[in-house]
């Protein structure tokens, strides 16, 4: 994959996402940015990959409909994607997703299949449910048309900065937003962020090769950053781009989801607040000329209002 790709990826759903804005912000009297994906439609930068992915099926695949799997915010992404071409949509989601989020996909049309997280494979489940009905898998990052629409937001990052910023600290779980931002903003220091016990991608990074979540990972309202395993295609794409990791503690993330929220109004849900969480506990220096992605804001209205009260 190249940049190519993502420059692909922006003229063909030109007009199908929002624009989310890049708030200016202060951390430790060092000005700083914010890519607000939590503000794009279906609360998620999902949206981007998921019509890129919907957008390039063949006549035939559309009436074969597409199935996918996730925790939420790509399940909303393919939904809103699916509804907005007028294909069938299956998503497959754990019984424990938020509910904003199940309520949210249901919104939009898709048709849901609930699994056990810690007893199923969702992945098996898809596949199952593509053998039977003919849909096309759309998986939520291992997919070269996800990680390009995914990217979008990092070239309009540079179209809203006016230049390529210094570091880009991203969200992480399965990779395709980091591995995105990091093929369209080449001159950029890429940091990604997840949840502690879920850092696999950092850890995979240090050791030059892919490993796994270890076993009896701790539990985490980072439910959008649960990823069990990183892909090739994400893994590859932020080695060969020096890509660093970190990991934030849940009190941490909570800190940001508070500080974001008092500060500039924003309403992030956890997983879309790790990154600001390591520039708030010093994770992550702030240096000028840095974004953090705010990568969604569905969050349980009672459970935000509990956090930040």
């Amino acid at each position: 994959m190249t940049r190519n790709d993502v420059i692909a990826a922006a003229k063909r759903i030109a007009g199908e996402i929002e624009r989310t804005p890049l708030v200016e912000s202060e951390i430790d009297g060092t000005r700083t940015w914010f890519k607000c994906e939590c503000l794009q439609t279906g609360g998620a930068f999902k949206l981007r990959g998921a019509t890129n992915r919907l957008l390039q099926l063949t006549p035939e695949e559309r009436t074969r409909g597409v199935v996918a799997f996730s925790s939420g915010n790509h399940a909303r992404g393919v939904a809103i994607a699916a509804r907005r071409i007028g294909i069938r949509a299956i998503i497959v989601m754990p019984s424990d997703a938020p509910t904003v989020k199940v309520d949210g996909t249901r919104a939009e049309g898709a048709e849901i299949v609930f699994y056990d997280r810690r007893t199923e494979s969702r992945e098996e489940i898809a596949s199952r449910i593509a053998g039977d009905t003919g849909a096309t898998v759309v998986p939520s990052f291992d997919d070269p048309a996800i990680v390009a629409g995914q990217g979008t937001a990092g070239l309009e990052i540079i179209e809203q900065l006016g230049r390529s910023p210094r570091r880009i600290v991203i969200p992480c779980g399965g990779g395709g937003l980091a591995s995105g931002i990091a093929l369209a903003v080449p001159d950029a220091e890429i940091v990604i962020v997840e949840p502690e016990g879920w850092d696999d991608m950092r850890r995979s990074l240090e050791l030059g090769e892919i490993v796994p979540v270890e076993p009896g990972p701790p539990p985490t309202l980072c439910d959008a950053l649960q990823t069990l395993r990183v892909s090739p295609i994400t893994f590859a794409i932020l080695k060969a781009r020096g890509a660093r990791g970190v990991a934030v503690s849940e009190e941490e993330t909570v800190a940001a989801i508070r500080w974001a929220w008092h500060e500039h109004g924003l309403i992030v849900e956890p997983g879309g607040a790790v990154s600001l969480a390591a520039l708030l506990a010093g994770k992550v220096d702030v240096i000028p000329e840095t974004v953090a992605v705010l990568s969604g804001g569905n969050i349980d209205p009672a459970l935000h209002a509990q956090l930040v009260g």
